[in-house]
């Protein structure tokens, strides 16, 4: 096995930062979404509008979730980078590992949830 650099969970950085700036879009686009059928429920009930709001709901806590997710895999990364720091590679290499592998792809499998 190759030995991780500090540079090696580094990138990683950017990457969740971008992930979690679109997270946050998405969340706000739904919040919006959410508000302006509940004012036109609040007009005029429809059960389709009900219907679209609930959607939205779940929407918005499966981005919540992968919002959360993001944050866990970031926190995972300094983890690691710290173990890095100390000499602790072959444990590093485990929680970069639990990082990138379990939470991150966990997070994607919500996405793609969300998109279907």
């Amino acid at each position: 096995m190759e030995e991780l650099t500090l540079t090696t969970p580094a990138p990683t950085f950017l990457g969740s930062f971008i992930d979690f700036v679109g997270l946050h879009q998405r969340f706000l686009s739904y919040a919006q979404l959410v508000r302006q059928l509940r004012d036109r429920y609040v007009e005029n009930p429809s059960d389709i509008t009900e219907a679209q709001i609930e959607n939205l709901r779940k929407r918005l806590n499966l981005t919540r979730t992968m919002q959360g997710l993001g944050i866990a895999s970031l926190f995972l990364c300094v983890v690691s980078m710290f173990l890095i720091y100390i000499g602790l590679q072959l444990f590093s290499a485990y929680v970069f590992g639990l990082a990138l592998d379990s939470v991150d792809s966990l997070s994607r499998r919500i996405f793609r949830e969300i998109q279907i």
